[in-house]
Order: structure tokens, then sequence, then C-alpha cells
């Protein structure tokens, strides 16, 4: 036998189910990682006590100014992500939030997310060195270059090796530093060939720069709309698309001679 609701009665038996269904989309984990400005390091000089670049085989010169990479810091694979979390970062210029999968492997755990990293870091290291060695026409067999960095993985910082290697073995070429004495930080991948690749995370990464002292940022030519985005006021963007065009930027930028290009 069934007794007839009232019609406030019969809203709010039927509104109970949406309740819990918002209720549940609130709180339920979604694939997406909150990510905010990271360490950076000068590879030019120590991280953590040890030198980020060690080369034997040939004279190395001593350098100034800095070459500093640049890191973003992103929510563990396995931390639950909720959509206040998520609606939090939109509002924020110190975070970002990015689908999981562009952050880290789909389906792996962290210990094969650490691992994978790590493979990624050792190949961009081992592609840095042979840019830079077969940029200043140098041989690997002459020349063995050993390259640290604790902590920190994937091949976003190939292109800041390279130019580190470059300073110094090479400086500007005419004895003078490639940093010009300044904090120049940066981003991007690179090949064996010298080519630039875009990374993620850019807007962060110019965050983190500034923080750090760097006044001028080498960024990807691809991403400089993403650079300019959230770009802190007193740092130049310098678009890059090679080793050799990046090297040619930081020379003019020093000399004062020839152009440097700008988002």
């Amino acid at each position: 036998m069934f007794s007839r609701l009232t019609r406030p009665q019969a809203v709010a038996v039927c509104a109970l189910p949406v309740v819990a269904l918002l209720a549940t989309a609130v709180f339920a984990p979604l694939p997406f990682s909150v990510a905010q400005p990271g360490l950076t390091a000068n590879v030019l000089g120590e991280n953590k006590g040890t030198e980020v670049i060690t080369i034997s085989g040939a004279p190395v010169r001593d350098t100034e100014g800095q070459l500093r990479m640049t890191t973003i810091e992103a929510t563990s694979p396995d931390t639950r992500v909720t959509l206040p979390d998520v609606i939090d970062s939109w509002f924020r210029t110190d975070q970002a939030v990015m689908p999981r999968d562009s952050v880290y492997p789909s389906g792996d755990s962290v210990k094969e997310i650490e691992r994978h990293n790590e493979k990624q870091m050792k190949e961009s290291q081992d592609a840095a060195t042979q840019a830079a060695l077969g940029y200043l026409g140098l041989e690997d067999k002459d020349v063995e270059v050993s390259l640290k960095l604790a902590d920190v993985g994937g091949p976003s910082a190939g292109l800041l090796f390279s130019l580190g290697i470059v300073d110094k073995l090479d400086g500007d070429g005419t004895g003078g530093d490639l940093t010009g004495g300044r904090v120049i930080a940066g981003t991007g991948t690179i090949d064996a060939a010298g080519r630039v690749g875009a990374v993620g995370g850019v807007a962060l990464k110019t965050q983190a720069a500034k923080r750090d002292g760097a006044t001028v940022f080498l960024v990807p030519k691809a991403e400089c709309g993403d650079a300019r985005a959230e770009l802190p006021k007193g740092l130049r963007l310098i678009p890059v698309t090679t080793l050799k065009s990046t090297v040619s930027s930081l020379v003019a930028l020093e000399t004062g001679k020839g152009s440097v290009p700008s988002c």
C-alpha cells in the first residue's frame, strides 16, 4: 500500500539522489595534478654539495653568473585531487591544474614513474653532452662530461645542461662568460643535434626563476604565449629553437652587438 506524497515531499525525495551525486562529485578524486613553482639549480655551480657539471679531458674555465634550470612541483600521482582543489587552483597565479597524464605516465606506479623520470633525465644528459660537444667541435672520446642533479627527473633541463658545458669550456668564444655575469634561467629539452623542444609548466617556471634572482628566461619558442601569461615583472623572455641560436642570443645580449629575439 502506498501513500501519496505532497509536492514538497516529492521534491525533497527527488532531490536526495541529486544531493548525494553532487556530494560524491565534490569529494571524488579527479585525474589532475596541482603544480606550483619548484626548485631551481645553477648548473654552473653545486647542487647539494656536488658540482652539477664535471669535465675532464679539456681545460675548464672559471665562470661568473648563473645558468639556472627550473622545475615545477606537482602533487604525487597517488595524491587525491578533488573538485575544491581544482577550483582553488584556478583562481591562483602560483598554482596550475594539469592533467595527471601530462605530468606522469598513465597507469604507472609511483616507483615506476620515478624510474621513468630518472631514465628521461639520463637520456637528456647524454643528449645535452652530445649537443654541446658537437657545437664546440669536440669528440666524446676526448672529453668526458659528468652531470649530476639530485632529486630532479625528466628531460626539461637539457638546454641548460648544454649551455653550462659550453660556458665551462668556451664561454662566449672570446674569453667572456656566456651569461655576461647575469642570473639566467630557462627550460627546454634538447636532442643530440642541438634542437630545443617544448616542455610543460613554463608559466610556473618563470615564477621560480624570478624568485631565485633571474633577470632573463630562455623559453622554447613554441611556448612564448604560455610564458607571457603570468610573466613576473622584470623578467626578460628570450625564445629559443636551437643550442646554436641560444648561444648567439646570449652573446648578443652580453656584447650589445646583434639582435636578441623576444617573445
